[in-house]
Protein backbone atom coordinates (compact mmCIF):
# COMPACT_ATOMS: atom_id res chain seq x y z
CA UNK A 1 0.00 0.00 0.00
CA UNK A 2 1.31 3.66 -0.61
CA UNK A 3 0.90 5.50 2.61
CA UNK A 4 3.14 8.87 3.55
CA UNK A 5 4.05 9.88 6.94
CA UNK A 6 4.96 13.74 7.07
CA UNK A 7 7.80 13.83 9.77
CA UNK A 8 7.26 15.11 13.27
CA UNK A 9 9.77 17.03 15.39
CA UNK A 10 9.88 16.16 19.00
CA UNK A 11 7.41 17.38 20.95
CA UNK A 12 7.73 20.38 23.49
CA UNK A 13 8.29 19.07 27.21
CA UNK A 14 5.16 20.03 28.60
CA UNK A 15 6.00 20.56 32.55
CA UNK A 16 3.31 20.62 34.75
CA UNK A 17 4.20 20.32 38.07
CA UNK A 18 7.86 20.12 39.59
CA UNK A 19 9.77 16.47 40.05
CA UNK A 20 9.16 15.08 43.19
CA UNK A 21 11.92 13.06 42.47
CA UNK A 22 15.21 14.77 42.57
CA UNK A 23 18.94 14.16 42.46
CA UNK A 24 21.38 16.63 44.20
CA UNK A 25 35.03 -2.62 25.84
CA UNK A 26 36.13 -4.48 23.86
CA UNK A 27 39.13 -3.71 21.97
CA UNK A 28 37.60 -6.36 19.30
CA UNK A 29 34.76 -5.46 17.82
CA UNK A 30 32.21 -5.29 20.19
CA UNK A 31 29.45 -8.63 20.06
CA UNK A 32 26.84 -6.93 22.44
CA UNK A 33 23.64 -5.79 21.81
CA UNK A 34 24.16 -2.16 23.08
CA UNK A 35 20.54 -0.19 23.04
CA UNK A 36 21.29 2.72 21.14
CA UNK A 37 22.64 0.69 18.24
CA UNK A 38 19.65 -1.14 18.55
CA UNK A 39 17.15 1.18 19.07
CA UNK A 40 19.17 3.41 15.58
CA UNK A 41 18.84 0.07 13.85
CA UNK A 42 15.36 -0.54 14.32
CA UNK A 43 14.31 2.94 13.49
CA UNK A 44 15.83 3.39 10.57
CA UNK A 45 14.32 0.16 9.19
CA UNK A 46 11.37 1.71 10.34
CA UNK A 47 11.90 4.73 8.35
CA UNK A 48 12.50 2.61 5.59
CA UNK A 49 9.15 0.63 5.56
CA UNK A 50 7.28 3.63 6.01
CA UNK A 51 9.00 5.42 2.58
CA UNK A 52 8.97 2.43 1.28
CA UNK A 53 5.11 2.52 1.76
CA UNK A 54 4.57 -0.31 4.26
CA UNK A 55 3.86 -0.54 7.83
CA UNK A 56 6.49 -1.43 9.91
CA UNK A 57 5.53 -3.40 13.72
CA UNK A 58 8.30 -4.27 15.88
CA UNK A 59 11.26 -1.74 14.70
CA UNK A 60 9.26 1.06 15.24
CA UNK A 61 7.53 -0.37 18.51
CA UNK A 62 11.08 -0.64 19.69
CA UNK A 63 11.80 3.10 18.66
CA UNK A 64 9.43 4.84 20.64
CA UNK A 65 9.66 2.21 23.39
CA UNK A 66 13.75 2.96 23.39
CA UNK A 67 12.87 6.81 23.29
CA UNK A 68 10.47 6.72 25.80
CA UNK A 69 12.00 4.68 28.53
CA UNK A 70 15.56 6.80 27.89
CA UNK A 71 13.66 10.03 28.36
CA UNK A 72 11.92 9.43 31.42
CA UNK A 73 14.78 8.03 33.18
CA UNK A 74 16.47 10.97 32.23
CA UNK A 75 13.37 13.36 33.23
CA UNK A 76 13.07 11.30 36.32
CA UNK A 77 15.19 9.71 37.54
CA UNK A 78 18.74 11.49 36.55
CA UNK A 79 17.34 14.47 36.97
CA UNK A 80 19.16 15.52 33.81
CA UNK A 81 17.27 17.58 30.88
CA UNK A 82 15.65 15.01 28.62
CA UNK A 83 15.23 17.40 26.06
CA UNK A 84 19.04 17.95 25.99
CA UNK A 85 19.37 13.80 25.82
CA UNK A 86 16.73 13.66 22.81
CA UNK A 87 19.23 16.16 20.93
CA UNK A 88 22.62 15.05 22.01
CA UNK A 89 22.26 11.51 22.66
CA UNK A 90 18.67 10.34 21.42
CA UNK A 91 18.76 11.76 17.61
CA UNK A 92 22.11 10.50 16.84
CA UNK A 93 21.03 7.14 18.00
CA UNK A 94 17.93 6.92 15.92
CA UNK A 95 19.07 8.92 13.51
CA UNK A 96 18.07 12.19 11.67
CA UNK A 97 15.10 10.46 9.52
CA UNK A 98 13.79 8.51 12.06
CA UNK A 99 14.24 11.10 14.61
CA UNK A 100 12.44 13.63 13.07
CA UNK A 101 9.79 10.98 13.01
CA UNK A 102 9.79 10.57 16.78
CA UNK A 103 7.33 12.75 18.51
CA UNK A 104 7.32 12.95 22.82
CA UNK A 105 5.90 14.48 25.75
CA UNK A 106 6.64 14.39 29.24
CA UNK A 107 4.09 15.03 31.79
CA UNK A 108 5.89 16.01 35.08
CA UNK A 109 2.79 15.70 37.36
CA UNK A 110 1.90 11.99 36.22
CA UNK A 111 5.72 11.16 35.95
CA UNK A 112 5.63 9.86 32.46
CA UNK A 113 6.92 10.06 29.17
CA UNK A 114 4.85 9.49 25.79
CA UNK A 115 7.06 8.61 22.58
CA UNK A 116 5.30 7.95 19.46
CA UNK A 117 7.15 6.87 16.05
CA UNK A 118 5.70 8.38 12.74
CA UNK A 119 1.99 8.69 14.44
CA UNK A 120 1.57 5.19 14.41
CA UNK A 121 3.83 3.02 17.63
CA UNK A 122 3.30 4.37 20.82
CA UNK A 123 5.16 3.81 24.00
CA UNK A 124 5.12 4.72 27.51
CA UNK A 125 7.48 4.70 30.42
CA UNK A 126 6.41 5.35 34.23
CA UNK A 127 8.20 6.88 37.05
CA UNK A 128 7.79 5.86 40.15
CA UNK A 129 9.80 6.50 43.30
CA UNK A 130 12.18 3.85 44.51
CA UNK A 131 11.82 2.11 41.72
CA UNK A 132 12.52 4.34 38.67
CA UNK A 133 11.27 3.86 35.19
CA UNK A 134 8.70 1.41 33.85
CA UNK A 135 8.26 0.60 29.79
CA UNK A 136 3.99 0.10 30.44
CA UNK A 137 2.76 -2.68 27.86
CA UNK A 138 -0.67 -3.28 30.47
CA UNK A 139 -3.49 -1.70 31.95
CA UNK A 140 -1.73 -0.96 35.36
CA UNK A 141 0.66 1.35 36.13
CA UNK A 142 3.70 0.65 38.79
CA UNK A 143 3.18 1.76 42.42
CA UNK A 144 6.07 3.64 44.13
CA UNK A 145 8.23 1.57 46.47
CA UNK A 146 7.72 2.87 49.91
CA UNK A 147 11.76 2.95 51.01
CA UNK A 148 12.36 6.27 51.82
CA UNK A 149 15.77 7.51 51.65
CA UNK A 150 18.69 5.63 52.04
CA UNK A 151 21.40 5.80 54.69
CA UNK A 152 24.73 4.02 54.85
CA UNK A 153 24.93 0.89 56.58
CA UNK A 154 28.63 1.31 58.59
CA UNK A 155 31.40 3.31 57.03
CA UNK A 156 31.17 2.37 53.63
CA UNK A 157 33.37 2.71 51.08
CA UNK A 158 35.54 6.16 50.40
CA UNK A 159 35.24 6.87 54.16
CA UNK A 160 34.09 10.38 54.42
CA UNK A 161 32.51 10.97 51.52
CA UNK A 162 30.28 13.08 50.18
CA UNK A 163 30.38 15.04 53.32
CA UNK A 164 34.61 15.72 52.89
CA UNK A 165 35.90 17.96 50.06
CA UNK A 166 38.18 16.20 47.46
CA UNK A 167 41.72 18.38 47.49
CA UNK A 168 42.61 19.50 44.32
CA UNK A 169 44.27 17.62 42.08
CA UNK A 170 47.83 17.32 41.20
CA UNK A 171 48.79 19.11 37.47
CA UNK A 172 49.45 15.95 35.94
CA UNK A 173 45.50 14.48 37.02
CA UNK A 174 44.52 17.99 36.28
CA UNK A 175 45.82 17.23 32.63
CA UNK A 176 44.09 14.20 32.61
CA UNK A 177 41.10 15.44 33.37
CA UNK A 178 41.58 17.78 30.60
CA UNK A 179 41.99 15.75 27.67
CA UNK A 180 39.44 13.24 29.51
CA UNK A 181 36.67 16.20 28.76
CA UNK A 182 37.98 17.31 25.79
CA UNK A 183 35.98 17.29 22.59
CA UNK A 184 38.33 16.98 19.14
CA UNK A 185 36.97 18.35 16.20
CA UNK A 186 35.44 15.82 13.60
CA UNK A 187 35.15 12.66 16.07
CA UNK A 188 32.52 11.42 17.57
CA UNK A 189 31.79 13.45 21.32
CA UNK A 190 33.28 12.13 24.12
CA UNK A 191 30.06 13.91 26.20
CA UNK A 192 31.88 13.20 29.27
CA UNK A 193 29.67 13.49 32.60
CA UNK A 194 31.93 12.87 35.11
CA UNK A 195 35.20 11.27 36.08
CA UNK A 196 36.38 9.81 39.54
CA UNK A 197 39.52 8.50 40.51
CA UNK A 198 40.27 6.55 43.24
CA UNK A 199 43.90 5.26 44.23
CA UNK A 200 45.04 3.29 47.80
CA UNK A 201 40.48 3.70 48.40
CA UNK A 202 40.71 7.97 48.22
CA UNK A 203 39.45 10.17 45.63
CA UNK A 204 42.65 11.84 43.95
CA UNK A 205 40.32 13.67 41.04
CA UNK A 206 36.85 14.21 40.40
CA UNK A 207 35.65 16.26 37.22
CA UNK A 208 31.84 16.85 36.92
CA UNK A 209 30.35 18.58 33.25
CA UNK A 210 27.70 21.53 33.77
CA UNK A 211 24.26 20.73 35.28
CA UNK A 212 26.13 17.33 37.22
CA UNK A 213 27.94 16.96 40.47
CA UNK A 214 28.79 14.46 43.14
CA UNK A 215 24.65 13.73 43.67
CA UNK A 216 23.70 13.06 40.39
CA UNK A 217 22.38 9.84 39.56
CA UNK A 218 24.02 8.56 36.08
CA UNK A 219 23.13 5.77 33.92
CA UNK A 220 24.95 2.24 33.92
CA UNK A 221 23.51 0.64 30.74
CA UNK A 222 25.36 -2.63 30.62
CA UNK A 223 27.21 -1.93 34.09
CA UNK A 224 24.28 -3.16 35.57
CA UNK A 225 25.80 -6.36 34.82
CA UNK A 226 28.47 -6.13 36.90
CA UNK A 227 25.79 -4.90 39.94
CA UNK A 228 23.92 -8.22 39.06
CA UNK A 229 27.39 -10.04 39.66
CA UNK A 230 27.88 -8.59 42.87
CA UNK A 231 24.35 -9.33 43.95
CA UNK A 232 25.06 -12.80 42.74
CA UNK A 233 28.21 -12.98 44.87
CA UNK A 234 26.31 -11.37 48.20
CA UNK A 235 23.67 -13.78 47.87
CA UNK A 236 26.28 -16.53 47.51
CA UNK A 237 27.97 -15.46 50.66
CA UNK A 238 24.45 -16.10 52.44
CA UNK A 239 24.27 -19.53 50.95
CA UNK A 240 21.26 -18.74 48.78
CA UNK A 241 22.68 -19.41 45.41
CA UNK A 242 25.64 -21.76 44.41
CA UNK A 243 27.09 -20.37 41.19
CA UNK A 244 28.63 -23.30 39.63
CA UNK A 245 25.56 -25.33 40.47
CA UNK A 246 22.21 -25.34 37.73
CA UNK A 247 20.51 -22.08 37.57
CA UNK A 248 17.07 -21.86 40.44
CA UNK A 249 14.96 -21.13 37.28
CA UNK A 250 11.61 -22.38 38.07
CA UNK A 251 11.07 -23.23 34.97
CA UNK A 252 13.68 -25.28 34.42
CA UNK A 253 13.35 -27.46 37.15
CA UNK A 254 10.39 -29.72 35.26
CA UNK A 255 11.62 -33.19 34.27
CA UNK A 256 13.26 -33.18 31.22
CA UNK A 257 13.60 -29.86 30.29
CA UNK A 258 16.53 -29.16 28.03
CA UNK A 259 17.76 -25.88 30.18
CA UNK A 260 17.72 -27.76 33.73
CA UNK A 261 22.37 -27.91 33.42
CA UNK A 262 22.80 -24.26 32.76
CA UNK A 263 24.52 -23.23 36.06
CA UNK A 264 24.16 -19.65 37.26
CA UNK A 265 28.04 -19.24 36.21
CA UNK A 266 27.61 -19.67 32.77
CA UNK A 267 24.51 -16.88 32.68
CA UNK A 268 26.79 -14.83 34.38
CA UNK A 269 29.36 -14.96 31.63
CA UNK A 270 27.47 -15.23 29.24
CA UNK A 271 27.97 -19.10 28.23
CA UNK A 272 25.01 -20.77 28.53
CA UNK A 273 23.39 -21.41 25.07
CA UNK A 274 20.91 -18.00 25.16
CA UNK A 275 20.14 -17.87 21.52
CA UNK A 276 19.16 -14.25 21.41
CA UNK A 277 22.46 -12.83 20.61
CA UNK A 278 23.19 -9.03 19.18
CA UNK A 279 21.62 -9.39 16.11
CA UNK A 280 20.69 -5.59 16.71
CA UNK A 281 17.91 -5.63 13.62
CA UNK A 282 14.91 -4.57 15.10
CA UNK A 283 12.91 -7.61 14.05
CA UNK A 284 15.34 -10.14 16.41
CA UNK A 285 14.04 -11.56 19.80
CA UNK A 286 16.62 -9.31 21.51
CA UNK A 287 14.66 -6.37 20.81
CA UNK A 288 11.57 -7.35 21.34
CA UNK A 289 12.33 -9.15 25.24
CA UNK A 290 13.73 -4.92 25.78
CA UNK A 291 10.97 -2.76 24.88
CA UNK A 292 7.90 -5.13 23.99
CA UNK A 293 7.82 -7.66 26.58
CA UNK A 294 6.95 -7.04 30.51
CA UNK A 295 7.90 -10.19 31.48
CA UNK A 296 11.55 -10.17 30.09
CA UNK A 297 12.81 -13.37 32.44
CA UNK A 298 10.26 -15.27 31.17
CA UNK A 299 10.43 -14.60 27.99
CA UNK A 300 14.76 -14.70 27.86
CA UNK A 301 14.28 -18.45 29.92
CA UNK A 302 11.48 -20.36 28.01
CA UNK A 303 13.78 -19.63 24.46
CA UNK A 304 14.69 -22.55 23.28
CA UNK A 305 18.95 -22.40 23.48
CA UNK A 306 20.78 -23.43 20.58
CA UNK A 307 24.00 -24.18 21.70
CA UNK A 308 25.56 -26.65 24.38
CA UNK A 309 25.73 -24.61 27.60
CA UNK A 310 29.55 -23.74 28.69
CA UNK A 311 30.44 -24.29 24.75
CA UNK A 312 29.90 -21.10 22.92
CA UNK A 313 30.24 -17.33 24.11
CA UNK A 314 27.31 -15.36 22.99
CA UNK A 315 26.69 -11.40 25.06
CA UNK A 316 23.67 -10.77 25.53
CA UNK A 317 20.96 -9.48 27.49
CA UNK A 318 18.81 -12.63 27.48
CA UNK A 319 21.42 -14.09 29.70
CA UNK A 320 20.97 -11.31 32.21
CA UNK A 321 17.17 -11.24 32.00
CA UNK A 322 17.47 -14.73 33.67
CA UNK A 323 19.39 -13.32 36.17
CA UNK A 324 16.92 -10.58 37.17
CA UNK A 325 14.54 -13.11 37.30
CA UNK A 326 16.16 -15.49 39.51
CA UNK A 327 17.06 -11.75 41.38
CA UNK A 328 14.01 -11.54 41.82
CA UNK A 329 13.26 -14.85 43.05
CA UNK A 330 15.35 -15.13 45.77
CA UNK A 331 14.61 -11.78 46.97
CA UNK A 332 11.70 -11.80 47.77
CA UNK A 333 9.19 -11.62 44.39
CA UNK A 334 8.37 -8.20 44.66
CA UNK A 335 10.46 -5.20 43.53
CA UNK A 336 10.04 -3.85 47.19
CA UNK A 337 11.58 -6.26 48.42
CA UNK A 338 14.06 -6.56 45.89
CA UNK A 339 15.33 -3.15 46.27
CA UNK A 340 15.31 -3.55 49.99
CA UNK A 341 17.38 -6.51 49.92
CA UNK A 342 19.73 -5.03 47.86
CA UNK A 343 19.74 -1.75 50.02
CA UNK A 344 20.65 -4.43 52.63
CA UNK A 345 23.39 -6.59 51.11
CA UNK A 346 25.36 -4.33 48.58
CA UNK A 347 24.28 -0.63 48.29
CA UNK A 348 23.94 0.35 52.21
CA UNK A 349 27.12 -1.58 53.61
CA UNK A 350 29.15 -0.38 50.46
CA UNK A 351 28.13 3.50 51.02
CA UNK A 352 26.39 3.40 47.55
CA UNK A 353 22.97 5.28 48.78
CA UNK A 354 22.36 7.25 45.48
CA UNK A 355 22.06 4.08 43.64
CA UNK A 356 18.54 2.90 42.07
CA UNK A 357 17.44 -0.07 40.49
CA UNK A 358 15.06 -0.26 37.43
CA UNK A 359 12.35 -3.17 36.78
CA UNK A 360 10.40 -4.80 33.98
CA UNK A 361 6.37 -5.00 34.33
CA UNK A 362 6.88 -8.41 36.09
CA UNK A 363 8.89 -7.20 39.10
CA UNK A 364 12.34 -8.54 37.83
CA UNK A 365 15.36 -6.22 38.17
CA UNK A 366 16.43 -4.81 34.87
CA UNK A 367 19.88 -6.64 35.43
CA UNK A 368 21.64 -6.12 32.46
CA UNK A 369 20.70 -2.91 31.88
CA UNK A 370 19.23 -0.26 33.94
CA UNK A 371 20.50 0.88 37.52
CA UNK A 372 21.43 4.28 37.71
CA UNK A 373 23.59 5.56 40.96
CA UNK A 374 26.33 9.01 41.14
CA UNK A 375 29.65 8.58 40.11
CA UNK A 376 31.17 8.39 43.17
CA UNK A 377 28.60 5.35 44.06
CA UNK A 378 30.01 3.47 40.56
CA UNK A 379 33.30 4.14 42.59
CA UNK A 380 32.76 2.23 45.14
CA UNK A 381 31.33 -0.62 43.68
CA UNK A 382 34.76 -0.81 41.88
CA UNK A 383 36.56 -0.10 45.13
CA UNK A 384 34.32 -3.19 46.61
CA UNK A 385 35.75 -5.39 43.76
CA UNK A 386 39.17 -3.88 44.46
CA UNK A 387 39.54 -4.96 47.97
CA UNK A 388 38.36 -8.50 47.34
CA UNK A 389 34.70 -7.66 48.30
CA UNK A 390 35.74 -6.37 52.02
CA UNK A 391 33.77 -3.21 53.17
CA UNK A 392 35.55 -2.20 57.05
CA UNK A 393 36.54 -5.40 57.79
CA UNK A 394 33.18 -6.88 56.80
CA UNK A 395 32.71 -9.48 53.85
CA UNK A 396 29.72 -8.75 51.28
CA UNK A 397 31.22 -10.81 48.60
CA UNK A 398 33.06 -14.05 48.77
CA UNK A 399 36.57 -14.43 49.19
CA UNK A 400 37.93 -14.32 45.66
CA UNK A 401 34.66 -13.18 44.26
CA UNK A 402 36.41 -10.68 42.31
CA UNK A 403 39.27 -13.04 41.21
CA UNK A 404 36.90 -14.88 39.86
CA UNK A 405 34.93 -12.30 38.21
CA UNK A 406 37.88 -11.01 36.61
CA UNK A 407 39.25 -14.70 35.20
CA UNK A 408 39.13 -15.03 31.46
CA UNK A 409 36.11 -16.74 30.16
CA UNK A 410 37.98 -19.34 27.47
CA UNK A 411 35.33 -18.82 24.70
CA UNK A 412 35.14 -15.42 24.96
CA UNK A 413 37.57 -13.82 21.94
CA UNK A 414 36.79 -10.13 23.34
CA UNK A 415 38.28 -10.90 26.93
CA UNK A 416 34.82 -11.19 29.47
CA UNK A 417 34.70 -12.44 32.65
CA UNK A 418 31.84 -12.80 34.56
CA UNK A 419 29.70 -9.91 34.53
CA UNK A 420 33.05 -7.66 33.73
CA UNK A 421 35.47 -7.16 30.60
CA UNK A 422 38.85 -8.67 31.60
CA UNK A 423 42.25 -7.14 30.48
CA UNK A 424 43.85 -11.11 31.45
CA UNK A 425 44.70 -13.64 29.68
CA UNK A 426 45.29 -13.56 25.55
CA UNK A 427 41.77 -12.91 24.22
CA UNK A 428 42.14 -10.45 21.12
CA UNK A 429 40.37 -7.80 22.94
CA UNK A 430 42.59 -7.74 26.01
CA UNK A 431 45.56 -7.38 23.99
CA UNK A 432 44.31 -4.70 22.00
CA UNK A 433 43.07 -2.86 25.38
CA UNK A 434 46.51 -3.38 27.08
CA UNK A 435 47.89 -1.58 23.96
CA UNK A 436 45.34 1.18 24.68
CA UNK A 437 46.84 1.65 28.46
CA UNK A 438 44.78 -0.74 30.38
CA UNK A 439 46.50 -2.56 32.90
CA UNK A 440 47.37 -6.40 32.14
CA UNK A 441 45.86 -7.32 35.58
CA UNK A 442 42.36 -5.20 35.45
CA UNK A 443 38.95 -5.46 34.11
CA UNK A 444 36.22 -3.53 33.69
CA UNK A 445 32.15 -2.77 34.32
CA UNK A 446 31.40 -1.08 30.52
CA UNK A 447 27.86 0.62 30.06
CA UNK A 448 26.98 1.85 26.11
CA UNK A 449 26.92 5.47 25.58
CA UNK A 450 30.68 5.26 27.52
CA UNK A 451 30.43 4.27 31.19
CA UNK A 452 32.96 2.46 32.57
CA UNK A 453 34.60 1.75 35.59
CA UNK A 454 37.99 0.19 35.42
CA UNK A 455 39.73 -1.36 38.75
CA UNK A 456 43.49 -1.98 38.45
CA UNK A 457 44.62 -3.94 41.25
CA UNK A 458 47.97 -4.19 40.63
CA UNK A 459 48.05 0.02 40.87
CA UNK A 460 45.25 0.13 43.87
CA UNK A 461 43.17 2.00 41.45
CA UNK A 462 39.59 2.60 40.36
CA UNK A 463 38.52 5.26 37.27
CA UNK A 464 35.24 5.84 37.01
CA UNK A 465 34.24 7.77 33.72
CA UNK A 466 30.91 8.36 32.73
CA UNK A 467 29.09 9.88 29.62
CA UNK A 468 26.61 9.69 27.39
CA UNK A 469 27.61 9.35 24.01
CA UNK A 470 26.88 7.68 20.51
CA UNK A 471 30.62 7.22 19.73
CA UNK A 472 30.89 3.91 19.25
CA UNK A 473 31.62 1.23 21.86
CA UNK A 474 35.37 0.51 21.06
CA UNK A 475 36.02 4.18 20.84
CA UNK A 476 34.52 4.69 24.58
CA UNK A 477 36.48 1.92 25.85
CA UNK A 478 39.53 3.49 24.28
CA UNK A 479 39.23 6.54 25.60
CA UNK A 480 38.41 4.69 29.48
CA UNK A 481 41.82 3.20 28.30
CA UNK A 482 43.91 6.13 27.71
CA UNK A 483 42.17 8.04 30.90
CA UNK A 484 43.42 5.13 32.77
CA UNK A 485 46.79 5.37 31.43
CA UNK A 486 46.98 8.85 31.96
CA UNK A 487 46.05 8.47 35.62
CA UNK A 488 48.64 5.59 36.24
CA UNK A 489 51.30 8.22 34.99
CA UNK A 490 50.18 10.85 37.25
CA UNK A 491 50.56 9.26 40.53
CA UNK A 492 53.47 7.52 39.04
CA UNK A 493 56.94 8.74 41.08
CA UNK A 494 57.15 12.20 39.92
CA UNK A 495 54.64 12.11 37.71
Amino acid sequence: MNRSVAARRPAPVTVTAPMTETTTAAGAPRPSRRVGRIARRAAALAATALLAGCAPDQPGRVAAGFAAHALCSEAFVTGADPDALFESYVTPSLGALPAALTAWEADRERQTVTARFAGMFRARAVHAPGRGCTLVHGPVDPAPLPLGPMAPDGPGLLPGLPDAPVPPASPALAAALDRAFAETEGAPPRSRRAVVIVHDGTVVAERYAPGFGPDSRLASWSMAKSVTNALIGALSLAGRIEATAPAPVPAWRRPGDPHATVTTEQLLRQTSGQPFGAANNGFDPATRMLFLEGDMAAVAAAAPFDAAPGTRWAYTDGNYAILGGILRDLMGGTPEAVARASRALLFAPAGMTGAVQEFDEAGAPMAGTHVFAPARDWARLGQLFLSDGVVAGRRLLPAGWADWSARPTPQAGPGYGAGFWTNRGESEGARTRRGWGMPAGSYFASGHSGQTVVIAPEQRLVVVSMGFTPAPDALSTRRAAELTRDAIAALAPGG
